[in-house]
């Protein structure tokens, strides 16, 4: 297993927020946490990240305990994390921010270039020289994958990716998240949006209340009526 995470709790302040989370993910797939708006999503990829820490639990990455390790420690194992507010930077240009997010990844690797990072996001090339500030929504949401990428991280998390973008873009990101996942990339990914995360996932966790209340395949879920409807209809 890649990333193990084991009966996590998490609070904000006194409010308890996250109940015995369990999840976890094997090299090379795509899983998808699901679930309506404050389920407990982002708040599972903070608590990985301990950009909130979770009282209690385990959080196994590459079989190294990552609970209560610094956030910038965690990125420098190979966790890259792309929040879904964004976080770009305004006044630099594309290629600028995609430049500030490079760093050789785990053992030394280096997958990731600027021109690669435009081969898998062409309409970042054509922004080159724009600053990140004028961009659409969708392209700011590819710009800060991009620079993820640049980090050269062995699990990716994705946090809400396609949240407030147009339908096109959902699709193009869509097809993006399958190319990352035919080189074989690792990725969890938080989403309400049931039809991209069946897409472009293997598996699945349903999150509601934070508590999980169903793990399994993306075709068990197509099928499982009963569990969309409590947990995933709005």
């Amino acid at each position: 297993m890649m990333l193990e995470v084991n009966d996590i709790h998490t609070y904000y302040g006194t409010s308890h927020v996250l109940f015995g989370v369990v999840l976890s993910i094997d090299r090379g797939e795509t899983v998808a946490l699901l679930g309506r708006n404050g389920a407990g999503k982002t708040t599972t990829l903070r608590s990985i990240m301990n950009l909130t820490i979770p009282r209690s639990g385990s959080i196994k990455f590459l079989g190294e305990e990552m609970l209560g390790k610094p956030p910038y420690y965690i990125a420098q194992r190979g966790i890259g994390f792309v929040p879904d507010s964004r976080l770009i930077f305004p006044d630099l240009t594309v290629r600028e921010n995609l430049e500030v997010g490079y760093k050789k990844g785990r053992d030394s690797t280096n997958e990731w270039s600027i021109q690669r990072i435009y081969e898998l996001f062409p309409a970042l090339e054509k922004l080159d020289n724009h600053l990140g500030g004028y961009l659409s929504g969708g392209e700011q949401q590819m710009l800060t994958v991009g620079r993820t990428l640049m980090g050269n991280p062995i699990l990716l998390l994705l946090d809400e990716p396609v949240e407030g973008v147009a339908p096109l873009v959902v699709r193009t990101l869509g097809d993006q998240v399958l190319k990352l996942r035919e080189m074989g990339h690792t990725i969890l990914l938080s989403e309400q949006n049931l039809k991209f995360a069946i897409r472009v996932s293997n598996r699945a966790y349903v999150i509601s209340k934070g508590v999980i209340r169903y793990s399994g395949s993306i075709d068990e879920l197509k099928m499982n009526e009963e569990v969309k409807k409590e947990y995933l209809m709005i």
